[in-house]
């Protein structure tokens, strides 16, 4: 009961929890489904709140990378901005109150606060922001006078990272007085420096104003955010009632400014931010004065006259007044306005700034809303009802008003509309917005659409009809893409607003339908991409402008044409805005035949993979009515000849999906209008006609129709035609040769009739193919040749068949590197009975090809490669005995096992050694993993043949295979899989799976994770199994632990140390960290430890000793004993070290002589060191062959010899006597080892008998160089820096 209880109180709490969204605190709810980091964010907040200021910088970066990753959803920030921006405000109003403005310190703690606060603007956007901006009239002033500040002070550059805050707070403080210029008071009654000064005109500007426009203009002058936020300030003061004067006053300066026109950077910046400014000022006045009905406003206004002081409320009465006028105050300075910038649209200086015409653009548009009257057009469509009552009575008694909805009560409206006086000036600015609908910049050609929508919108009916005329001539077929685009934007807005009537659409809807398809080849590539994207967006708001009744007849024309764009377009954006016309079609205009079930097909999804679209979403909507033959026909006559090389194969692999569904019509029409197109002069439409026609007969096959003999003729007859035309030369013979190569495969797969001769020529054809060095035409002619011999030449005389494998036996040995490659893949696509005479022969002579050549010149990495893979397709193809039991005897069966198994995966697991290098870098890598493939399938091929046993002992050897492997040991000859090809196997594998290349590791470690855990076949005989298993288990990541199994460590060892010693850092640092954790793991016990050691020893003598003088491995062995020696490892093992040391010893004598390579050379110096700082005997003969270096003949390497000379003499004392350290760091310290080679060899010398060490054992130690300085005596000073100089330009020094 207890239990229950309990239960039932944890459900009732997480219920109530649940339901704690709604009645929960505000806090609560922010913090679950808001800002992530809000808790760090509140916190630095108060930090700050209470200190008054940012006392941690780095608190500011913190919240500022925060905001930051919200830019692109700046909604989720808008529920904190209260509690952000408030009580930043706050500091930065009271502390320029109590520190004053004129305080050096203030700008020191404003600008911190403002990064915050500018933060924010950048992720919100200002109008969300400045809504919690303090507005007091007492900081009208304070904000001015903390602004020149600003203004005043002199900016520091700063090269750093982070910004100093100084024009974020030049942009928070204008942003404040954008909003505290709005006061409801005359700002000259507010004004403290005129308060006891004589009293202005009523129209002249205080000081105060004057100031602000001082440093507004120049702000419009400045390349950076300022410059916009400096007009939208002028744009909120200049339209106050109480700034006719300064208004006006600002007009003739910006008219100085567009007259001035000159080519200087920084009048550029001033050009952009007076036209910006004049926008603005624009826009204020007409959508905040002049467009709105005087009477209503004066009505709203009288309502508040009982709440507000009568001062107030009369300032607010004149404000009204005077707004009502605005648009009088406009029209006289329109002239002058517009005859500037009319003379600058049409300079040099416009055409360099995009951002320039953009602003002439929005500013033409607002002079022509300023000239127009404001009123509702009667004759616009209006798609929806104001009321929603009457939305849903209409809905429920199904009748809808379709119709132009007359806006006007009476036809006296309309008939004072159509008298309507249009300006001449109006003409002139519709013709620079057409122009724009032209412009070459994106941002140019939308405002310009926008603006003619909105200018459209205040014409009478006719003139509104001429501007669509005038619309449609851009999409003439001498316009360029940014007419087409302009213009698409420009329909998609008059749609938007109900200007453009269903009466056009028989005019409009063919326009849109070409634009849909617009694609215009440029060279190599096309443009158009913008257009059809522009196009789908004019079809989207028809959807949502119309009625159904009115789109019923055009939503069937467009409906084809949007799923072929949704489907098929190459660029994703078009798939998906086309995708998002149709569902808005579907969803606005009633019951449309299987839209649902489409637009569920084509979601934004299903559409971001181009293949998944053609090959999947195409296919599924072709099978419903009206859609299957425009597909083909946009297939057909748009794709298949498409400029992108990839294109044309989709669409050829897209056109052979659709078959299914009408087979007869692809067989009779679309092979027709195909075969001619095989010859054509352009390259991209014989090509992509060619891979069409060869996917057709293949899908025609597929889906059972037969066609007739004729057209099976005329099919075989393509590839011939196509050589007797000499199509492969010349430009695009490549992909020629790989589309014939994918046609004849297609033909094979349909069992075509073909002729003996055109056989003959087809296999030419793909041997020509196999010789090429292209090694795309060589895979399509192998897996061409895989289905065109068992299908064509199977049945032929025995002798051709000979001919056939000995010349590609033959051409194993070719001089041609590409012939090697090509015969290589083509054996191994060879069928059976084309291998099974001459298997030992063929088996033999592609082991030999993988072998490295001893000729430089004739090594080829992709030769080894090729031949590897056809060596092991080979295999499976011999050993696939249930196919071909009565082809050879037992003995035969026998042999050939045991040739894969002696010959075969010993030639493997030698692949496995292939670290070639040429300027490529590393290719024998591809060899290997190549040959870790191979041995995988070798593995699992064998271990099949055991579970079937020899001569019917099948019984005998699955026992075996179920036995422990302790007791399997004696039974290892009855199989083919024993315990040494076991251990070979894993080691080979794991040893690859810790060196350095990033791509073999992850293929080792696949390999051996499928060996381990294969269901089907159980691979025997690996020794420690279970612990491997558990090691490497059947899971996505895997850990490493190996080095404790000596039958593995060395197959580890050998590879790990390329990894620590190699350059990746990040891969260096990985590997010694698993390798210390392996050492040092704390769960281990000390004997364990020391044990782990001992074998960690021989393992990397036995190293040093396999690659003698095999730099690839010697060096980074090297520096793995450097970092274990650096790390007191080896150094410390009871009565191994001086072994372990004197081995060590031994390798760097023989590595070190002559030897030029510095890495090398560095790290056999820091081992010297090392070893000769221990307290053992052996350290006698390091420090000995130590001191050899400081004459060796590079000045770099004697230096690096001293310091470790001379750190080897502080750690270890007892190599000099005491009475003799002293002078022997001396000597070491003062001597310059950089300089003079015979001074370095005295103070060497000196060393020597400071050390008491016999001649003898310096020369028995020596690296060889003192024997050759002694032969050389008489050589120059000169001589040996040039020697040096170019050892170090090949080194990279």
């Amino acid at each position: 009961m207890a239990t229950r209880e309990v239960e039932e109180e944890s459900l009732k709490e997480a219920v109530e929890e649940e339901e704690d969204d709604e009645h929960g605190s505000k806090e609560r709810v922010l913090q679950k489904y808001f800002l992530m980091e809000w808790e760090l964010v509140k916190s630095l907040l108060n930090d700050i709140v209470s200190h008054g200021r940012v006392s941690d910088p780095s608190s500011v970066f913190k919240i500022r990378s925060i905001m930051d990753k919200y830019q692109e959803q700046g909604q989720l920030l808008e529920p904190y901005l209260e509690s952000i921006v408030s009580p930043l405000m706050f500091i930065i109003r009271s502390k320029t109150k109590e520190l004053g403005v004129s305080s050096d310190e203030i700008l020191e703690v404003i600008k911190p606060v403002c990064i915050i606060i500018y933060s924010l603007v950048t992720v919100c956007g200002y109008k969300a922001v400045i809504k919690f901006f303090p507005h007091q009239v007492s900081d009208l002033e304070l904000a001015v006078s903390l602004l020149e500040k600003c203004h005043n002070t002199k900016s520091v550059t700063s090269l750093r990272q982070e910004s100093t805050g100084e024009m974020e707070a030049k942009c928070v403080i204008l942003l404040w007085l954008s909003i505290l210029v709005l006061v409801p008071f005359d700002i000259s009654s507010v004004d403290t420096s005129i308060a006891n000064s004589k009293i202005l005109d009523e129209l002249e500007p205080a000081p105060l104003v004057l100031r602000i426009l001082e440093f507004s203009k120049d702000y419009l002058s400045n390349a950076g955010p300022m410059r916009t936020i400096a007009g939208l300030l002028l744009s909120r003061l200049l339209t106050r009632p109480d700034m006719p004067k300064a208004f006006a006053s600002f007009v003739e300066w910006a008219h100085e400014v567009l007259s001035s026109n000159t080519d200087d950077v920084m009048d550029l910046f001033q050009l952009l931010g007076a036209v910006e400014a004049l926008a603005a000022i624009f826009k204020v006045l007409l959508f905040n004065g002049g467009n709105c009905s005087f009477s209503r406003r004066k009505l709203k206004i009288v309502g508040l006259a009982k709440h507000v002081a009568p001062r107030v409320f009369q300032f607010i009465i004149s404000h009204t007044n005077r707004q009502a006028g605005t648009r009088k105050v406009l029209l006289d300075v329109i002239p002058n306005v517009w005859n500037d910038i009319s003379i600058l649209m049409k300079s040099s200086t416009a055409a360099r700034s995009p951002l320039l015409r953009k602003y002439l653009v929005k500013l033409t548009q607002r002079i022509g809303l300023t000239c127009l009257p404001y009123r509702l057009p009667s004759w616009r469509y209006v798609g929806k009802t104001k009321s929603l009552g009457e939305n849903i009575s209409v809905d429920a008694s199904g009748k809808c008003n379709h119709g132009v909805y007359m806006d006007s009560t009476n036809q006296g409206d309309l008939q004072d509309e159509e008298d309507m006086d249009v300006p001449d000036i109006v003409e002139e600015i519709i013709e620079m917005l057409l122009t724009g609908l032209k412009d070459t910049d994106t941002v140019v050609r939308w405002s310009a659409a926008k603006g003619i929508g909105r200018i459209t919108s205040r014409l009478t009916s006719a003139l509104a009809d001429e501007v669509l005329s005038s619309v449609l001539e851009l999409f003439s077929p001498g316009e360029g893409d940014g007419s087409w685009h302009g213009g698409c934007l420009a329909l998609a807005e008059l749609a938007r607003r109900g200007l453009l009537l269903p009466i056009s659409f028989p005019k409009v809807v063919p326009v849109v339908v070409k634009a849909l398809h617009y694609d215009i080849r440029r060279g190599p590539h096309s443009v158009g991409s913008h257009v059809r994207d522009a196009a789908a967006y004019v079809c989207w708001a028809f959807g949502r402008a119309y009625y159904h009744t009115d789109m019923k007849e055009i939503l069937g024309q467009l409906a084809p044409h949007l799923l072929t764009v949704a489907c098929y377009d190459r660029e994703v954006n078009c798939r998906r805005a086309a995708a998002a016309a149709f569902q808005e079609n579907v969803g606005r205009q009633g019951n449309y035949p299987h839209g649902i079930d489409i637009v569920n097909a084509a979601d934004y999804f299903s559409l971001a993979s181009r293949v998944n679209s053609y090959v999947h979403v195409a296919v599924g909507i072709a099978q419903y009515e009206g859609y299957l033959y425009p597909f083909v026909e946009e297939l057909m006559y748009n794709k298949i000849c498409h400029w992108e090389k990839g294109l044309r194969e989709l669409a050829a692999e897209a056109l052979s999906a659709l078959v299914k569904y009408d087979p007869e019509y692809f067989a009779n029409f679309v092979v027709e209008k195909l075969m001619p197109c095989t010859l054509s002069s352009d390259l991209c439409m014989r090509h992509g006609a060619t891979l069409a026609a060869g996917e057709l007969v293949l899908a025609l096959h597929q889906s059972g129709f037969a066609l007739s003999t004729e057209k099976q003729k005329k099919f075989a007859g393509i590839v011939p035609a196509i050589e007797k035309a000499r199509l492969y030369r010349g430009k695009g013979g490549e992909i020629m040769r790989a589309a014939v190569s994918r046609f004849i495969e297609c033909i094979s797969l349909s069992c075509l009739f073909v002729p003996e001769k055109t056989k003959r020529t087809l296999l030419d054809t793909l041997n020509e193919n196999l010789r090429h060095p292209n090694s795309q035409i060589q895979n399509a002619a192998v897996q061409a040749l895989k289905y065109f011999v068992p299908a064509y030449l199977v049945k032929g005389d025995g002798e051709n068949l000979d001919n056939i494998t000995s010349k590609y036996l033959e051409q194993l040995t070719d001089p041609n590197v590409a012939a090697r490659r090509g015969s290589a893949l083509a054996i191994g696509a060879l069928p059976y009975g084309f291998l099974a005479k001459r298997w030992r022969v063929i088996l033999l002579k592609l082991c030999n090809s993988y072998a490295i050549e001893d000729k430089p010149e004739d090594r080829d990495a992709e030769a080894r490669v090729n031949a590897v893979k056809g060596l092991i397709s080979v295999c499976e193809t011999l050993t696939q005995v249930s196919e071909h039991p009565d082809t050879h005897s037992k003995e035969d069966d026998l042999s050939l096992f045991l040739l894969i198994k002696n010959e075969v995966m010993m030639s493997l697991f030698k692949a496995l050694d292939d670290y070639s290098v040429d300027n490529r870098g590393d290719v024998g890598s591809w060899v290997r993993e190549a040959a870790m493939s191979g041995l995988e399938k070798c593995t699992y091929i064998l271990c099949k043949r055991d579970s079937m046993g020899f001569q019917g002992k099948s019984q005998e050897v699955d026992s075996v295979l179920k036995m422990p492997n302790r007791d399997a040991e004696n039974n290892q000859s009855q199989l083919l899989v024993d315990a040494n090809l076991a251990t070979s196997l894993v080691g080979g594998f794991v040893k690859q799976a810790v060196e350095k290349m990033d791509k073999l590791r992850e293929v080792a470690a696949k390999v051996l994770q499928r060996i381990l855990h294969n269901k089907m076949f159980f691979i025997p005989f690996i020794p420690h199994r279970e612990t491997l298993e558990e090691i490497v288990p059947n899971e996505v990541d895997l850990k490493w632990g190996l080095l404790q199994f000596s039958c593995y460590s060395r197959y580890v060892l050998s590879g790990l140390v390329i990894s620590i010693g190699g350059l990746q850092d990040s891969l260096r640092k990985a590997s010694i960290t698993a390798l210390l954790e392996y050492l040092q793991s704390p769960e281990t016990e000390h004997t364990e430890r020391s044990s782990r050691e001992h074998n960690l020893c021989i393992d990397i003598l036995w190293v040093l000793e396999q690659y003698k003088r095999c730099d690839r491995v010697i060096i980074p062995t090297l520096k793995t004993i450097e970092i274990l020696f650096s790390k007191k490892i080896l150094l410390n093992m009871e009565g191994y070290t001086p072994i372990f040391c004197a081995a060590v010893l031994d390798s760097l004598a023989v590595e070190m002589k002559g030897s030029k390579d510095f890495s090398k050379l560095y790290a056999g110096i820091a081992i010297l060191g090392y070893i000769a700082s221990i307290p053992e005997s052996v350290n006698i003969r390091a420090f000995s062959h130590l001191l050899t270096f400081l004459a060796h003949r590079y000045p770099k390497i004697r230096k690096a010899s001293a310091e470790q000379v001379y750190l080897v003499l502080l750690q270890n004392g007892e190599l000099v006597a005491e009475d003799k350290m002293e002078r022997a760091l001396e000597i070491i310290s003062e001597t310059c080892w950089e300089g003079d080679i015979q001074e370095a060899k005295q103070q060497r010398l000196g060393l020597h008998d400071i050390a008491g060490l016999e001649m003898g054992l310096l020369s028995k130690t020596g690296n060889g160089a003192s024997n050759k300085n002694n032969e050389k005596r008489a050589t120059t000073a000169s001589d040996e820096n040039a020697s040096y100089s170019s050892l170090v330009g090949s080194s990279g020094f």
